[in-house]
């Protein structure tokens, strides 16, 4: 599917400014899409939206189809922490204390129970699951009451009566998630800004999903994963990225015609314009680790769903609005599976100088116009912080390498090596590629510090936040002239 030529940010809502400590779907987020709007950007992308777990990550999260409660704006529940960082250690038990008493007294109308009923299909397991879960002290579902973690009949009617006032709670906070969704999603509409999701291959083990759908998964007879999710060894780390996912029973999904798959994009759909597929290689093939292994280096390559996948969402929602997560270890197949379907890909110019000088897909001047060009990710470094990187204490390059790439970078780009992130902004706006996105922390030419996510790294993860007077009218101004200089600002193709 061919996008209109156009620029947006790349910001996960925590990272927005606000009194709580965290970013929310409240009045922060209706005054960015005007910020968005201000600068000539067409389009918004956020991280995964749901409820987060263990390391604070969006990519680990207790349902596939759940909203985050944390971005939920129920008014001001008081200063925590910096401006800048999210303190999850803070933030968590008293933004869930504000929940807690906006539900209770919150008054059902038949608008939430209309909502209830047509959302039934997920939002009654996830309900239990994070009222049983509460009620097993937070342990993992596979270590539950055994009839609850089996899904007997009579333990999940036990258990739904014992936990109706949680489930209850459970609900109506999943319907203020979506009620405010709502209303950004309009607001977005109403500027002429698309909402980009991000829809990540696999779910979490811990989760509704896995919980509610056992035999989807490779799983034991007690529950737990027989092998687990990652990537091999790559540019973010030596020993690979051991993910801890539990993989799909492909061959039972392609028996029930991909079901459960086509509802999680209709979903994702629902919320969103576009939708970056995250890891897009493993529907092709995935990497496979044991289940007991403690990194990803023991792993093997298994063919993935494949087309099969794709025809079967098609054939049921029609085109898919889909930008294909394409890095790390590409082969000719996963590149054929995109391009069968029309799916761009993605580039990012930190990526494009390497130490050897040779050309690669990364330089914009093997751009095709359909694909999705970024600065960075939010698994980069920012560019501020890429550029003073020196590569000591790198486990995949070394200074003399980092060197290099830097000498071809200037070469490249024609620069001097200063205002770094402006010149790769530049850079990617005047490409061909048809869609940019930037990270705000390279707008704001931020380093290191407001680094989203280090893969591989086990906390410190995820904080990142933005105080208005950081984001000046100059920013502003600056993107828009380019952003209409390189024509993203009218939809132009």
């Amino acid at each position: 599917m061919r996008f209109r030529r156009a620029a947006g940010l790349l910001l996960h809502p925590t990272s927005l400014p606000g009194p709580n400590g965290i970013g929310e779907l409240g009045p922060e987020a209706l005054k960015f899409v005007d910020v968005l709007a201000a600068a000539g950007m067409r389009i918004w992308q956020v991280l995964p939206l749901g409820p987060t777990g263990y390391g604070d990550s969006p990519y680990q999260c207790f349902s596939a189809f759940a909203g985050n409660p944390l971005l939920v704006h129920v008014g001001d529940v008081g200063p925590v922490g910096s401006p800048t960082r999210v303190d999850f250690g803070e933030v968590i038990p008293r933004k869930l204390e504000a929940l807690r008493a906006a539900t209770t007294a919150f008054v059902p109308d038949a608008a939430y129970h209309a909502w209830c009923a047509q959302a039934a299909w997920w939002l009654d397991d996830f309900a239990l699951f994070m009222a049983a879960k509460a009620a097993h002290d937070g342990r993992a579902w596979h270590t539950w009451d055994g009839p609850l973690a089996r899904r007997e009949a009579g333990a999940l009617a036990s258990w739904r009566e014992r936990l109706s006032d949680d489930i209850e709670h459970h609900k109506r906070v999943q319907y203020l998630f979506f009620s405010q969704f709502a209303a950004l999603r309009d607001a977005c509409t109403a500027k002429g800004i698309q909402l980009m999701g991000d829809v990540p291959i696999y779910v979490a083990h811990d989760s509704a999903d896995v919980w509610a759908n056992p035999t989807l998964f490779k799983l034991d007879a007690l529950g737990k994963p027989v092998v687990q999710a990652g990537v091999p060894p790559d540019y973010f780390s030596a020993t690979g990225q051991l993910w801890g996912n539990p993989i799909y029973a492909w061959d039972r999904m392609h028996a029930n015609g991909y079901g459960w798959w086509t509802q999680r994009m209709r979903a994702a759909l629902e919320m969103f314009d576009l939708v970056r597929l995250d890891h897009f290689r493993g529907f092709a093939a995935y990497w496979e680790v044991p289940g007991s292994d403690t990194t990803a280096i023991h792993g093997r390559w298994v063919p993935g769903p494949g087309a099969a996948l794709f025809d079967a969402m098609t054939r049921t929602l029609g085109p898919l609005p889909i930008v294909a997560e394409n890095l790390g270890v590409i082969t000719p197949e996963v590149e054929a599976l995109r391009e069968r379907f029309g799916y761009p890909g993605m580039a990012i110019l930190q990526f494009a100088f390497g130490a050897d000088g040779q050309a690669n897909d990364f330089q914009p001047h093997n751009y095709p116009r359909d694909v999705v060009v970024y600065t960075g990710t939010h698994d980069n470094d920012t560019t501020a912080g890429w550029w003073a990187s020196t590569g000591a204490g790198d486990s995949t390059r070394d200074p003399t390498m980092v060197a290099k790439e830097k000498a071809f970078a200037l070469e490249y780009l024609g620069a001097d090596g200063t205002d770094m992130p402006w010149t790769l902004i530049r850079t990617v706006l005047a490409s061909v590629a048809d869609t940019v996105l930037i990270p705000l922390q390279d707008v704001l030419g931020l380093g290191s510090e407001a680094r989203m996510n280090l893969p591989g790294r086990e906390s410190g993860n995820w904080g990142f936040r933005f105080a208005w007077e950081q984001l000046t009218p100059d920013h502003l101004a600056r993107l828009k002239r380019m952003a209409s200089l390189y024509e993203r600002t009218t939809g132009a193709t």
